[in-house]
């Protein structure tokens, strides 16, 4: 971690916190404004497409300008809206600014990325992509936890005007430590959306959002996982989170570090493979306590090691379309996230166990390898 990275984990550190401090805190939410928590988990669902709309469109507006300016830029934007979250008056209000806190969330993680790996050391790109997603493993790992507590005990409030303090942090290092860069972009916008005509670019695309679905589909729903498959205490599950949280800071670093030794989509395909394998062993072992703490803490890792490989696959592939490449990554995850949650939901509905959401994670990452292999057979990098 250099002083130019530190202001990107920053922004990551906030970012993380305010994408899953909500989920703790949906009864409290819920009791406060009146509504169902059914209604309440409806402001993961805006925040969500607040992300995947605003990844490319912010992108593309801002690409002609200095990558510290359009960062700041983000960054204030993400700040105001979490401001706004705080002081939201009505559920209506509420879901509107969430659903413009994810706007500026794909953008600066796109943005980010390309910087990133500019002012990494030659041979290092992936694990400065890493160092900036450190901010994103370390609010699963502490912050959350933290701001869950403080919004459950003295209210849900507090919680966004937290991440709104990082945000203004946030913005002091990037104006301070950020070095000033020439524009990104290179090409006219109608250029860069060439690479989005072609089938490479979706074909990266639907391996973060089928392949990467299938973590997602396993992390949706392991707290009734631990509750009554693992028989763990309800108090218990935001300990165990924890440990989830510590797997992904390992993963974050570890595939980085593979994905600057290693062929990138290679290094995908074991991740993947890992994945499935751990997630056929959490369906059919997750009843002992003991293998259900080691394979949440495995999990986790593999979660989060993904992540710098596939950026390092679009990179390598978007000559030209960089950052609006790691803008639409960026969406892709949360298009994993939300079909990840939905097909792992499927088997609960007719009755099923929920060691089964696991199962089901099983096979959209096998489907992810699978198209990982296609893809290396196909463009040979």
């Amino acid at each position: 971690m250099t002083k130019q990275l530190f202001p990107l984990a920053l922004g990551g550190l906030g970012i993380g916190t305010t994408e899953f401090v909500i989920m703790g805190l949906l009864p409290d939410v819920a009791k406060d404004i009146d509504i169902s928590i059914p209604s309440a988990g409806h402001l993961i669902s805006a925040y969500a497409l607040g992300v995947v709309i605003g990844a490319p469109i912010l992108v593309a507006l801002s690409a002609k300008f200095s990558p510290k300016h359009i960062l700041i830029t983000l960054m204030a934007l993400f700040t105001i809206f979490n401001f706004l979250s705080s002081i939201a008056p009505d559920y209506y209000t509420l879901m509107l600014t969430r659903f413009l806190s994810g706007l500026p969330h794909g953008a600066f993680f796109g943005v980010g990325t390309v910087v990133a790996s500019k002012l990494a050391k030659e041979g290092k790109a992936a694990q400065a992509i890493a160092s900036m997603f450190t901010g994103l493993t370390l609010a699963n790992l502490a912050m959350v936890p933290l701001v869950t507590f403080i919004g459950h005990h003295l209210h849900w409030r507090y919680a966004f005007g937290i991440v709104s303090l990082i945000g203004i942090a946030t913005m002091l290092f990037l104006y301070f430590w950020m070095p000033k860069q020439k524009a990104l972009r290179t090409v006219t916008f109608k250029e860069e959306l060439e690479f989005f005509k072609t089938i490479k670019a979706w074909h990266i695309l639907t391996i973060v959002s089928i392949g990467f679905g299938g973590l997602f589909a396993w992390f949706s729903y392991i707290a009734p996982l631990l509750i009554h498959v693992s028989n763990f205490e309800e108090g218990s599950v935001s300990y165990l989170m924890i440990v989830a949280g510590a797997g992904m800071v390992v993963g974050n670093i570890f595939g980085g570090y593979l994905a600057d030794k290693k062929d990138p989509i290679k290094v995908s395909i074991l991740l993947l493979s890992l994945l499935v394998t751990s997630l056929i062993i959490v369906f059919f072992f997750s009843e002992s306590k003991l293998l259900s703490i080691i394979l949440t803490f495995i999990c986790g890792a593999l979660a989060m090691s993904l992540g710098s490989p596939i950026n390092m696959v679009m990179l390598k592939s978007a000559k030209h379309s960089e950052m609006l490449g790691a803008a639409f990554l960026q969406a892709a995850f949360n298009v994993s996230n939300t079909l990840g949650a939905f097909f792992g939901g499927i088997p609960l509905v007719f009755g099923l166990g929920y060691n089964y959401p696991a199962l089901v994670g099983a096979g959209m990452a096998i489907f992810g390898v699978a198209l990982c292999i296609l893809f290396l057979k196909r463009y040979n990098m």
